[in-house]
């Protein structure tokens, strides 16, 4: 495919599609508010969360019910695990996004709403959106880093269950600092048989932070940031400033929800810079409030949360696909981003 002119911004559509999904959500107290968080005042248990073999199992499933999806293998971890590609490729015409989850093995709940948005598009709510867009989803990058399997010790991690989640992958490396040498597996495989085989308009790279972060005084439920990379295109810029007002636009009116400008870095080993700079994506980083499991207890949020932050990601998705494929994406207003404030810790 040649590459189109990038297509670029949320539906109020889209949030209007979305309103049922946001009108049953819990009251912000609940959602963001002061907990629960780890370990005192929430537990962690990462047997309730999807597994590698379990994910793969859903994949195949969705896969076999869905005559619009395929299941792609591009490649395998440094330990042997297979990576997948999820593609719903309706017409070469339409513009195309790609969604990519866990670059960082302990950041999960994003794959778990992408498997949630994955299996809305085979049922008549979300599937027409297919007729306007083309999806692409990584689920789960960092396989390895998710199960646990690294060759270093994970002993000071706080997350009870039958595996602790870590966000390198197993040469403790970060792949979300490798999209200029591409020197790690996974990262080769992501740019060997994604970025540099589709013609991307599109990319969000969804990821956990910590769960002290506040924007206005208010701790939020997830941070935002577009490509701050010099060597980014204005017209991709524009881009990637109006796929945020899509996710500002179905996120902030939930009630439960807060978002604040990331302070991120320029470096183009970032996915955030790197596929916006290399390829001339209109990127999204979304950073959701609080970690599946790490070292320290302040970045893990307690799986009472869980519900809310797997939301949010459905939202993100669904809004994201939903203003492609009807074209409102290129007339949305991102004007907000001269007031979001940024996010401190």
């Amino acid at each position: 495919m040649s590459r189109r002119l990038t297509r670029t911004t949320v539906s109020f559509a889209a949030a209007a599609l979305l309103g049922g999904i946001a009108a049953v959500t819990a009251p912000a107290a609940l959602a963001v508010g002061e907990g629960p968080s780890c370990c005192a005042n929430g537990t962690v248990n990462t047997s309730i969360l999807h597994t590698y073999d379990s994910m793969v199992a859903e994949l195949r499933t969705q896969a076999a019910k869905q005559p619009r999806m395929q299941l792609e293998v591009i490649g395998q971890t440094i330990k042997g695990r297979d990576i997948h590609l999820v593609k719903y490729l309706s017409d070469p015409s339409n513009p195309t996004i790609l969604y990519l989850t866990q670059q960082h093995g302990n950041e999960q709940l994003t794959t778990e709403g992408t498997l949630e948005f994955i299996k809305s598009l085979g049922t008549g709510k979300n599937g027409d959106v297919l007729d306007g867009v083309n999806i692409l989803i990584v689920p789960m990058l960092n396989a390895d880093g998710a199960m646990g399997d690294v060759d270093f010790s994970l002993d000071d991690y706080v997350a009870s269950g039958d595996r602790h989640l870590t966000r390198y992958n197993a040469a403790r490396v970060d792949l979300n600092r490798d999209h200029v040498a591409k020197a790690q597996p996974e990262t080769k495989a992501l740019h060997d048989k994604v970025l540099s085989v589709y013609d991307i308009d599109y990319a969000i790279d969804l990821h956990h932070q910590g769960t002290t972060s506040r924007a206005g005084g208010e701790l939020v439920s997830g941070s935002i940031l577009h490509p701050t990379n010099g060597d980014v295109s204005a017209q991709t810029l524009a881009g990637s400033k109006r796929l945020g007002a899509v996710v500002y636009n179905a996120i902030q009116p939930t009630g439960w929800g807060h978002l604040g400008k990331y302070v991120g870095g320029s470096e183009r080993t970032i996915a955030r810079n790197g596929l916006a700079a290399e390829y001339g994506i209109s990127t999204l980083l979304f950073e959701m409030r609080g970690m599946s499991d790490h070292e320290n207890e302040s970045a893990v949020l307690g799986q009472k949360s869980n519900g809310y932050l797997i939301r949010q990601t459905v939202i993100t998705l669904t809004s994201t696909a939903q203003a492609i494929a009807d074209g409102s994406i290129d007339t949305v207003d991102a004007s907000f981003w001269d007031t979001l404030p940024a996010q401190r810790s």
